[in-house]
């Protein structure tokens, strides 16, 4: 395979007969690929290298003979570090550079800069490293970082292109070069106002660049000497395209990283996953995980009523999830959340509680799903807290609440509740995180989602707004659940493309829209059932009282309790707590409890809309 080219090297090496300084931004502390001489290079003739060698090597075909290389730490100092190339420094500059390095003030600098642009003899080039650390805030120079820019400034426009006197050839610069994080860390009048200053950004390396990494990185993998052909182009294959968006050095840590964890070609997924998640242990790969999600239906209906297709559908979902079958129609899946569900329906039906059951089959505790209430991020600006400030702003450098949790819990349930109520600007990010399964906060920090289930869940399509903007109840209960999927799954669709303008995010969505139906009365009665269980617990682990209530006592608090069932499970809970906790707990506060170990409620009786119990302790 033939080595590709880098871009950043070849632009530098068309602008050097026109450009005198170099303002370098991006990946700069990224490793780079190149061809050298078969002594050095793997067996695909080429190896990672860091900038300044990459530089030098790039030069070197050019007959640049010197190399300085500056940072506010450590000073001036050659590369490469060796007794020639220090010498030449020495006797071209003046430079005292016995040691290594020379720490020198700006005004020396600048002088080496004027001295450098104009030298004759020979091809030479300057490495400003770090050089957003030299200045403060551009408004707020001081007098001697002011005086250096203005040098810097007047060099570029003064220096000229030159041959040099002992290696001739065609007329280029002998450049300066700025290392910065970001551009506009330099004041903006240097590197906007000066035709002579050039800006080149590195960006992350492509398909072609990590396959040429890969390609050279796969012989220190276990395994690989002795695998098939078939099986090394498989293995570069993922390991190319599970690493889209990394850096080259990122897959030289992923290499060592799985020398260190023993783990060969066959485990090329794992080492990935492990890298970008920071744990080795995979849940997903665990054998009970099948057998609870094979007996899960039981373990959800127990505690979601009443909605078996939901439930039916949400495990399938999760079986797919189980065997890494997301997304497998595509060419290239494999970074994508685990799941993605949109449960839509009536209020108070399980949505949520569906969500937490979940969370409780796959990772064994319910408390593992991180939940956002989108109503908190109805104005565009509460962006900022969701997925963090950009640079510059204050509070970047804190990251988002959302980048940050799924940082700290890489494998969990996350739960965007009531999301129609998000501004839409903010929904525009979902966009990336179900394509790439990725989002990178306002320190620059990527959070994967590659591992997690996302859960969207929604009101929309109960209620629809006509064109004069009046509401009315698109499903109601009583109608079949074929008329309310049917009905819910049309609003959504309407929803997010005619009033978002955003069919993008519904088509990435998909088929998995989970439509919940309103309870019925018997599931109601079973609902209630169970919270009036849940009473009697509290009861006995808080006043060590038992409760007993006779059936026909039961059966009219039951018909309070499941009068309208517009608001679901919820609303049956409302009721409970209004006819039966709240005077139960006003009869309570009024008796002597001591020694008494059992409660019976008699009578439910009403009076000026107040209602009242019969006790009778004992």
């Amino acid at each position: 395979m033939n080595v590709p080219e880098t871009r950043w090297l070849q632009d530098l090496q068309r602008l050097l007969p026109i450009r005198s300084h170099y303002v370098i931004s991006g990946a700069i502390r990224d490793s780079f690929l190149l061809p050298l001489p078969s002594q050095e290079a793997s067996p695909g003739g080429a190896t990672l290298v860091p900038f300044n060698r990459a530089l030098w090597e790039s030069l070197k075909r050019l007959d640049y003979r010197l190399l300085l290389i500056y940072d506010p730490v450590d000073g001036l100092r050659v590369y490469p570090d060796d007794s020639g190339q220090r010498e030449l420094a020495t006797r071209l500059f003046d430079v005292k550079l016995a040691d290594g390095c020379q720490q020198i003030s700006l005004e020396s600098l600048s002088n080496l800069m004027k001295k450098l642009s104009a030298e004759r003899e020979m091809r030479c080039a300057l490495v400003l490293d770090f050089a957003s650390r030299i200045t403060r805030k551009a408004e707020q120079l001081g007098e001697a970082e002011h005086r250096f820019f203005v040098a810097a400034e007047k060099i570029s426009l003064t220096a000229s292109a030159i041959v040099p006197r002992e290696t001739g050839g065609p007329p280029q610069y002998n450049p300066i070069l700025w290392l910065v994080n970001r551009a506009q860390d330099l004041p903006s009048w240097f590197t906007l106002d000066s035709e002579r200053v050039a800006s080149l950004v590195i960006s992350k390396p492509d398909f072609e660049m990590r396959q040429g990494a890969a390609l050279q990185l796969a012989p220190l993998f276990n395994g690989y000497a002795d695998a098939a052909p078939a099986v090394r182009t498989q293995f570069v294959k993922s390991f190319t395209e599970g690493t889209e968006g990394m850096s080259l050095s990122a897959l030289s840590d992923i290499t060592e990283l799985a020398d260190r964890q023993k783990l060969g070609i066959a485990d090329i997924e794992d080492a990935v996953r492990c890298y970008k998640v920071g744990a080795l242990d995979n849940p997903w790969r665990k054998d009970y995980l099948r057998k609870k999600i094979r007996d899960g239906q039981s373990f959800i209906e127990d505690r979601v009523k009443g909605q078996h297709p939901a439930v039916v559908k949400t495990l399938d979902i999760l079986k797919r999830s189980v065997m890494s079958l997301t997304g497998a129609q595509a060419r290239s899946g494999g970074s994508r959340p685990r799941g993605v569900l949109f449960f839509a329906g009536p209020t108070g039906v399980g949505k949520t509680e569906l969500a937490k059951t979940l969370t409780q089959l796959v990772f064994g505790d319910e408390r593992a799903y991180l939940r956002f209430d989108m109503s908190e991020f109805a104005e565009e600006h509460t962006s900022a807290r969701l997925l963090g400030a950009p640079p510059g702003y204050v509070g970047f450098d804190a990251g988002g609440e959302l980048t940050n949790a799924v940082r700290q819990k890489p494998f969990s349930v996350v739960l965007f509740d009531e999301i129609e109520k998000a501004h839409p600007r903010i929904l525009d990010k979902f966009l990336q995180i179900l394509e790439d399964g990725r989002l990178t906060d306002g320190r620059g920090d990527t959070a994967y989602f590659s591992e997690t289930i996302l859960i969207f869940t929604s009101n929309l399509g109960i209620y629809v707004e006509d064109n004069q903007g009046n509401r009315s109840q698109n499903v109601k209960p009583g109608d079949s659940y074929e008329t309310v999927e049917f009905k819910v799954r049309e609003a959504i669709g309407n929803y997010f493309k005619f009033k978002l303008s955003r069919p993008e995010l519904l088509n990435r969505i998909g088929d998995n829209i989970v439509v919940f139906d309103f309870i019925s009365a018997e599931v109601a009665a079973k609902i209630f059932d169970g919270m009036l269980r849940n009473v009697a617990r509290r009861l006995q682990e808080e006043l060590n009282l038992q409760l007993a209530m006779p059936a026909t006592v039961r059966d009219e608090l039951l018909a309070r309790c499941i009068r309208d069932l517009s608001n679901g499970g919820r609303g049956v809970g409302n009721q409970l707590e209004s006819n039966f906790i709240n005077p139960l707990s006003r009869a309570l506060f009024e008796q002597e409890l001591e020694g008494k170990q059992r409660v019976t409620v008699t009578a439910i009786t009403e009076a000026d809309k107040v209602i009242s119990l019969s006790l009778q302790l004992a």
